[in-house]
């Protein structure tokens, strides 16, 4: 295989057995997990606390090693120091010395990442502008809040300009604004050709910025798959609102709706399926004197969708 058509990440029947406690009790943290990441793209790993994302992480950052399975970075081995050289990592709870300022933080990030002397000033001023730290740029860290520390955290894992990056939790304890500056950052990474891969439990977040998502449960992955294949077109629901329906021909409306509202002269129905609205269309041409107002389908969102994998998990243990 060549080099251009080969994953980025590629994870195969990768299970993980640590061992707990005075008695060494064995808990499986990951069972028979495959996956695989492409180039360029966003990939999302969600999965609820404790569901394995964190050890999944943690081997492809070769901060320990799989019990059975494979993983490859690049098609080595995590712990390869070539792969070390291309990626980026953002740990989910990072540490800072937080007496150095921003710029001071990130030449020692630089330093340490054998990014050469002669790019290093102008690298971190880059980074800087890109993550609009420029004013805080000289304020010592330990003034910065939550957030200013995220972009930090992520500058860092830039500073060698890696071609994949890895985040984990990258949005937690962030506000709306915060999450906001931060999903702009992962799609203009995806825009200079960076591959990133991050773990999260914010399923809105991922389902305006995946290409790719695989769902984990009890360290199961359960669904890998473009986010248009995993949720259907169809629609689970449509809402039909009508204008003039009154008496008689209400009732005759509302038995071909599951649910119904009235509101002043408007009356919103719930339908299952399109034969359904259109027979509330022809029951309002045949009467005469009804408008549609509004048509609204309801499509599963991958809340829905990832919440039924959990709860069928939770029947199953």
């Amino acid at each position: 295989m060549s080099s251009v058509s080969e994953p980025v990440i590629s994870v195969t029947r990768l299970s993980k057995v640590y061992r707990s406690g005075f008695r060494m009790k064995r808990v499986q943290a990951l069972t028979d997990l495959s996956m695989e990441v492409e180039k360029g793209e966003i990939f999302g790993f969600l999965g609820p606390n404790g569901a394995g994302k964190t050890t999944l992480l943690k081997i492809l950052m070769g901060l320990c090693e799989p019990t059975s399975g494979s993983a490859l970075v690049f098609g080595k081995p995590p712990r390869d120091a070539a792969v070390k050289a291309r990626l980026g990592f953002l740990p989910e709870s990072p540490y800072f010395y937080d007496h150095l300022t921003a710029r001071e933080f990130l030449r020692l990030a630089a330093q340490l990442s054998a990014v050469p002397k002669s790019e290093t000033a102008g690298r971190v001023t880059g980074l800087l502008r890109l993550l609009r730290m420029e004013r805080s740029a000289d304020a010592q860290m330990r003034g910065f809040s939550r957030g200013m520390l995220q972009r930090m955290g992520i500058a860092q894992a830039l500073v060698a300009d890696p071609e994949l990056v890895v985040l984990d939790e990258p949005m937690g304890g962030l506000d709306p604004v915060g999450r906001k500056e931060f999903r702009d950052i992962i799609i203009d990474l995806r825009e200079r050709g960076k591959t990133v891969f991050f773990s999260t439990h914010i399923l809105s977040d991922v389902e305006m910025i995946c290409d790719r998502v695989g769902i984990v449960v009890d360290g199961r992955m359960v669904e890998v798959g473009r986010l248009n294949e995993i949720l259907t077109e169809t629609a689970e629901s449509i809402e039909v609102t009508v204008r003039g329906a009154t008496g008689k021909t209400q009732k005759i409306l509302e038995r071909v709706s599951q649910h119904s509202i009235k509101s002043g002269d408007e009356l919103m129905l719930t339908v299952r399926s399109d034969e359904d609205v259109d027979k509330i269309m022809a029951i309002c041409r045949e009467v005469g004197g009804i408008r549609v107002v509004g048509l609204v389908p309801h499509r599963k969102t991958l809340e829905d969708y990832f919440m039924a994998h959990v709860e069928r998990a939770g029947r199953a243990s």
